[in-house]
């Protein structure tokens, strides 16, 4: 008798320690976050948040709108977090309703895709024609300046067509920043922003509407993150870098570009990347970043946030190659690390130590 109570209460104690588990299991699952932003790493995204999905039970919910756009929904607080290619300089930083942490997730590769469908061989450009191409001063496929890093190819007479983001862009901010590097007169007149006055060319929204104006239209020649143009078939040029190597867009290119610039990250993940030295160094590569409120309202979203985060930036690098995007530095983790070490929820952290 006095057996058979012990064995009922221990039957009863596992069941209610499996229930108490898959009542955890259960709250876990039923956590839902929302983010909106940069249409540039969303193909890693939408893999990352699916596989996370499966994972965890954890739903993220995101709208590829624009790195603008996502800036603006955070400081509006109708999101949980934004997505921007363009971090938040101090001036931006002391605008938003709360202290906003940066935390990079992978890096990329801002591609000129081009449409010259008779061109067999690989396209060359120099900084000054990708300046003169976006400033509208290059009017025709032919022109001398693209002919001279072209030797021995037949250039087409076709007018030139420059697509541009329409809409609050980090990939803009990116290029525009690449632009502002190799040209003063660029800087002085244009600038680099998420969205500027452009002085040539056709608009189209998201990463997306560029690829796809590229694809449509002859001629034309556009910027895309490099995930884009493959997933498009589109053709890319091959940049003249600050080594003065013509260097193609690759995983491996981009990678050389991030790694010649970790040491200024290490000191500030918020540092441009562009024309990063180096012979193998692709010239137009960057960083894209989640951004999250320091101290997070509420607590258990705050929690899902931060692990989804620390999954990201280790276990989820494992996948971004496949997408061609490259792995952020080890230099760009241990900064990472820390700042979520530094997120919390009514001041009380929201991830261990590790």
């Amino acid at each position: 008798m006095k057996r058979t109570m012990i064995g009922a209460a221990a039957l009863v104690a596992a069941a209610l320690v499996g229930c108490s588990g898959a009542s955890q299991e259960a709250a876990k699952s039923s956590v839902t976050l929302t983010g909106a932003g940069a249409t540039f790493p969303y193909p890693i995204y939408s893999k990352w948040f699916d596989m996370y999905r499966e994972s965890t039970g954890v739903q993220i919910n995101y709208q590829s709108i624009g790195s603008g756009g996502g800036i603006q929904q955070l400081k509006a607080g109708t999101v949980d977090f934004g997505a921007s290619d363009a971090p938040l300089d101090d001036a931006k930083l002391a605008e938003m309703p709360h202290p906003v942490m940066h935390i990079a997730t992978v890096a990329g590769a801002v591609v000129l895709a081009y449409n010259l469908p008779d061109l067999q061989q690989p396209l060359q450009l120099t900084p000054a024609a990708v300046v003169g191409i976006f400033r509208g001063a290059i009017k025709k496929w032919n022109d001398p300046a693209i002919r001279a890093a072209n030797p021995g190819v037949t250039l087409p007479a076709t007018a030139v067509l420059p697509v541009h983001r329409s809409d609050g862009s980090g990939t803009s901010n990116i290029f525009t920043t690449y632009l502002s590097a190799v040209s003063p007169e660029w800087k002085s007149a244009v600038g680099a922003n998420t969205s500027v006055a452009w002085p040539a060319g056709v608009g189209a929204k998201g990463n997306e509407g560029v690829a796809g104006q590229v694809k449509q239209a002859a001629g034309s020649i556009g910027y895309v993150e490099l995930a884009y143009a493959k997933q498009n078939n589109l053709t890319a040029a091959r940049l003249q870098n600050a080594a003065g190597t013509f260097v193609e867009p690759t995983l491996a290119s981009t990678t050389a570009a991030i790694q010649a610039s970790a040491q200024a990250l290490a000191a500030d993940v918020r540092a441009p990347t562009v024309n990063a030295a180096g012979p193998d160094a692709y010239p137009i590569a960057a960083l894209t970043f989640i951004l999250v409120y320091q101290d997070q309202a509420d607590a258990a979203k705050g929690k899902a946030i931060a692990d989804f985060l620390h999954w990201a930036i280790h276990e989820g690098q494992n996948d971004v190659e496949a997408l061609q995007y490259a792995r952020i530095p080890d230099e760009v983790v241990r900064v990472d690390d820390e700042a979520l070490g530094r997120l919390t929820s009514g001041g009380k952290p929201l991830l261990a130590a590790r």
